[in-house]
Parts: structure tokens; sequence; C-alpha cells
């Protein structure tokens, strides 16, 4: 167990948005950092990072929290597992407190994967270098290719012996367990014998994008037929090939820099091209791309340069899934190599110099590169050629940006000498065809869990919700003040200056939140405050439990914020609420109190249904004294104006 000290030293170490963008391509917006979300896939950017808080929000999946939370979320990490992440990053040293044996009994399985993976790594990397059948078959093997010992060790390349229990037999005298050591995808089981999945294979470890072991790919280098020539790990709990992208742990950082990705077929293309230089390249193993990586592309940039072989059967074959680059909204160029050349063979054979000036300057936009390579077939064949025309519009089609699309018709019906009306026409059949099934749905708040969405607080804008609802909003608006300037200095009755929370509790002592969640963080402000502690985000975001801290984050990311650009440009001053938090602070209790006393009427009414001739009188007599206090609040609320 990593002892609290060791926590509370990565805490104070890590900064939010160095941790965030090593996975993200933030850019700076006013005091804030955005992104488009890594979880979700989406055109308009709605992921945020605040670092005065040391928080992240992104609206579009709803996930929030700290670093911590964010480590965990990107790439499904426990606890632990992001904590050791974050230790390594900051190159601080883990202290350990002794654990019981039921804590060592219930050490999270994933962890423990985790450490088998890694010791197989370790181990095949070892045979590599050390024995003497590694050295002559495995290690030659790299060499021939040309990799260089650095970059062998960069990609924690390995062997494994042609044994058929070698690995089982010194990973079982490490003392893991089999049951282990096959859900890891190392071992076979057969006839109740194990035998190693890798035999007589140089070995080349997949990671996740933390640097995580989870999987292995591995090719033979004999010539036996009856063997494929890759076998892969099979899928794990840590491991689904559609969700990977192998080098994409060592190219990333290359890749925000870069402001581009390469993307190519095997391994070996990619350990070829971080050999020359190019570090910005990842592959996707020999699969069809799926939407997991597209995604997992779009984190670090938009632009992705795809490397085509030089066999024209293998480039049409790939062309359809190279289309849901396109429908993730990426930018896309195509590079077809020389015949008979991969990016392996032809970064050697040219340099790395000319290696990188070839790519890029050979970039081609995907949709040109299509429409000319299809037309090529069709030999003035006219059902050919309307048939490669709907195949470049069902392309074009996948594109989400309107502009764009209407500048790749344009260019299509030169390129193809087709009207362009023709084009549109058919563009707009698939866009019709696509969308068919589609249902709007207007969005619906649900009364359960006003938490989850962030309803507006104008008295016009909220007369037609349930009552209950909108008391939730304004206990919500008045937690987030609370939590974003509890701290800050006001003036209270006396002229005297006093904590923000402080003004707040005094102004609403006899008020008691409905919203569970909502409840539970003022008791906890109410409580502090009484031991003269003012609780604030981070106070919060240390100690609440996952669901205050799920409102925590949502109340202290701000969505929108004015740009300094314009307010410069124009010189338009925009007041910002803290500088006239008294006013807002007083405002929202007596907009609460407001909404408290219309339920209060609410419920007197419905006795009025249900009520002896002989009560009637006092329930009337209750429902005016409300009235009248509705309507001295609703002249205050009228008067109160913000300077």
């Amino acid at each position: 167990m990593i002892s609290p000290a060791t926590i509370d030293e990565i805490k104070n170490r890590m900064d939010i948005v160095d941790v965030v963008g090593d996975f993200v391509n933030l850019k700076k917006s006013g005091s804030s950092y955005k992104a488009l979300s890594p979880f979700t896939s989406e055109k308009t950017p709605s992921f945020y990072v605040v670092p005065s808080k040391g928080i992240f929000k992104c609206f579009s999946s709803g996930k929030g929290g700290d670093a911590i939370t964010f480590v965990m979320e990107i790439d499904g990490l426990s606890y632990l597992e992001a904590i050791k992440y974050l230790a390594g990053k900051y190159g601080i040293e883990i202290e350990e407190e002794e654990q019981t044996d039921e804590a060592l009994e219930a050490q999270n399985r994933r962890e423990s994967l985790y450490i088998i993976l890694n010791f197989a790594s370790e181990f095949f990397q070892d045979l590599l270098f050390n024995h003497q059948e590694g050295k002559s078959i495995g290690y030659t093997y790299f060499v021939e290719r040309g990799f260089s010992d650095d970059t062998i060790k960069a990609f924690h390349l390995g062997y494994s012996l042609n044994v058929w229990d070698h690995f089982y037999q010194k990973a079982r005298e490490k003392g893991f367990q089999e049951e282990l050591i096959e859900e890891a995808g190392l071992i076979i089981r057969k006839e109740e014998r194990f035998y190693d999945r890798f035999r007589g294979r140089v070995i080349f470890p997949i990671h996740n994008i933390t640097g995580k072991v989870i999987a292995f790919g591995a090719r033979i280098l004999t010539s036996d037929k009856k063997q494929p020539k890759y076998i892969n790990s099979p899928e794990t709990e840590l491991y689904q090939k559609s969700k990977v992208l192998y080098g994409l742990f060592q190219a990333k950082q290359a890749i925000r820099q870069a402001d581009n990705c390469f993307l190519v077929e095997g391994y070996t293309d990619v350990i070829s091209m971080h050999q020359v230089g190019v570090q910005n390249v990842v592959s996707s193993s020999g699969t069809a791309l799926t939407e997991e990586q597209v995604k997992l592309i779009k984190r670090y940039t938009q632009n992705v340069t795809v490397l085509f072989d030089g066999d024209a059967a293998g480039i049409r074959a790939s062309l359809r899934g190279i289309d849901m680059l396109l429908e993730g909204g990426l930018n896309v160029k195509a590079v077809t190599l020389p015949d008979g050349e991969d990016p392996d063979s032809y970064s050697k054979s040219l340099g790395t110099t000319a290696f990188q000036h070839f790519v890029e300057e050979q970039g081609q936009d995907f949709i040109r590169f299509k429409a000319a390579m299809l037309m090529d077939d069709t030999q003035h064949d006219p059902v050919k050629k309307a048939g490669v025309i709907k195949e470049i519009v069902n392309s074009i089609v996948k594109i989400g940006d309107p502009v764009k699309r209407a500048v790749y018709i344009k260019e299509c019906s030169d390129l193809l000498e087709i009207s362009e009306t023709v084009l549109i026409v058919e563009q707009n059949k698939l866009l019709l065809e696509r969308n068919k099934d589609k249902k709007t749905q207007p969005k619906q708040v649900q009364s359960q869990d006003v938490a989850t969405e962030l309803l507006p607080i104008e008295d016009e804008q909220v007369e037609s919700l349930d009552i209950g609802n909108i008391i939730a909003v304004q206990e919500k608006e008045s937690i987030r003040v609370l939590i974003n300037y509890g701290k800050e200095s006001i003036q209270n009755h006396e002229f005297n200056d006093e904590y923000l929370v402080n003004y707040f509790l005094n102004e609403a002592e006899e008020i008691q939140f409905t919203h569970s969640v909502y409840n539970k963080i003022l008791e906890i402000i109410k409580s502090k405050a009484r031991e003269g502690i003012i609780v604030d985000a981070k106070y919060l975001l240390d100690h609440g439990d996952q669901e205050v801290k799920d409102v925590v984050v949502e109340l202290s990311a701000n969505k929108y914020e004015i740009s300094e650009f314009w307010q410069s440009k124009y010189k338009i001053h925009v007041p910002h609420e803290t500088e006239h938090l008294k006013d807002v602070t007083y405002t929202n209790i007596l907009r609460l109190k407001f909404r408290i006393i219309q339920y209060m009427i609410e419920q007197e009414n419905e006795k009025l249904k249900n009520i002896s001739d002989q009560d009637i009188d006092d329930v009337l007599d209750e429902i005016n004294d409300l009235k009248k206090m509705e309507m001295q609040i609703a002249e205050i609320l009228g008067n109160v104006i913000v300077k």
C-alpha cells in the first residue's frame, strides 16, 4: 500500500496541464485550456482544464476530476496504477506501508496482470541480448533490419526461445500462478498441460498510452508454412486490439509537436521510421481501423497522413477503412510509396534526410488521391466511372463539416469532369439515407438527478419546470458560489470584512437544502466553518466521496469565458461576478428563499383539495402570509442591481 505521505507529495507536485497535456492537445482559452474531448467524437471543443483549481471537465462525456482521475479515465487504470504512473512521471520514490495478508490477497487483479506482462517483456529482452539462441537468431534479425540497440530498447523488443514451455517454467519459478499467466495470454492450456504461446519468435511488446505492456506481437523467422507469420496476444481485460495503436506511447509527443500522425501497417514500419527520425508514426497492426483508434489519434492531432505500400491492390483494399478517419473529423492525406516498397524498406533505401523529405513533400489530399486512383481503373467505361463517382461521393459524405464537403464536391467536379449539381444531388441522397433512422429528441431534465444538468436560473426560463427542480437549481448555484468564492472577502451589514461563506451561512441560516448531494456539501461547509476552516473545491476533491467530487468538478469548470483578445481589441469591459460577489450571493439567497416559499404555497394549495371546512381558514391565512413574503422578496429581487 502506498503511504499517504507519498500520495500527498504526488498531489503537491502534479500539474494538471502537464499531465493532461501528455495525452490531449490543449489550447489556451482565457485562464483555462480547452481541447476536443478525448472520450467522445466531437467537432467542437468541450473539454476544459482549469489549472488554478487543478481539475478537468469534459462537458461532452460528463467526466471530470483531478490529474489522478484523468489518468485513470484516459487509460482505464486503477487508482493505485494512476498514482504509480504519476510518481514515475515526477520522479517521486514510492514509499509503501506493510500490507496485511488480507490486503495482499485482495490485490487488484489488473495490477497483477500488468506485473506478469512487464516480467514477460523484460524476460524476452534479456533472452535477446544475453542468451545464445536469442543473440544468434533474434538479435541478428533486428540488426539486419537496421535497428540499433537504442531503438531495440526503446520499443522493448525481445525473443522467445524455441522451447515448448520455457517461459511458463520461468514464470512459475518466479511464483506467478498458472491462471494469471494464462489470463495474460502468455500460455496456452492443452489437455491439462501448458505451452508458451510465443515460441521461436521475435517479440514486439504492445504498450498502452501510459507505457505499460498490455500484450505482445510475435514474428516467426523460419519458413514453416504451417505456422502464421505473425501471432498476437488474445484479447484480455487489459488488451482490446480495436482500442490500441502500436507505437502510440513512443510517438504521442512527436505527433503533438508535428501536429500530424503518420499511419502505417506493421510493427517494423513504425520502428524503421523512428530509426530514421520520423517519430510521429503509429500502426493499426494490420487490422482495419476502428472508431476507438481514430479517437486515439484525435487526442493529439487533427491531421493524419496514411502511408500506402506500392501494391495497388493493397491500396484499394485499404481505401474503405480510411473513410473512417474522415468520418472522425480528421484531415487525411495519403502518400504512395514506389512499387514493391513499404515504409520499412524505403526508409532504409533513401536514408534519413531523403525519406523525411519524401513523406513531407508527397502528401496528397486523400479525396483527390482516391479519385485519381480509382479513375485509373475505369478505362473509359461509363458504368465503372459511375460506380467510382458514387464511391468518392460516399467518402465526401463522411466529412462532417459542410463547408469542407462543398469544397471537395467542387474539386471532384473538375477532377471527374462531371457536373457539380449531379454530385450535390448524389451527396444529398446519401445524406438522407444515412440520417433517415435518426430521430431528434428534445433534451429533458430528469427530476431525480438535476445535478447532471447545468440548468438556467432566470425566473422567466424556469417557470415551466417542476418547483422541486427549480429549488435544486438554486441550491446548485449556491454551492457553485460557495466552493469557488467562499474564501473571498466581502463587506457585511456592519461594513466589516468577512468571508463570503460566513456571510452566506448567516443569511441562509434557516435553510436546509432538499437535493441530497448539495445538502451533503452544505453540511460539510457548515461543519468546517464551525472549526474555522473554509471549505473550497480543493478540500472537497481531497476529502469528498465520488458523488461530491463529480459535482465539485462540474461547478468549478467554466465552459464559457470572455476572450481577453476581444476585450483588449474593442476596449469592452465585461464585469466578472467576482466584482459583485456580495450582490451575487445575496441575490441567490433571495432566489432560493423565493422558490422555497413558492413550494410551500404549492403544498398549502394541495391541502385545500382535501381539507375540512373548519381548517380552511387556517390554510388560507398561511397561504396569504406566504404570498406576502413572496411579493416582498420579488420586489427586492426586482431592485437588486449589479453595478
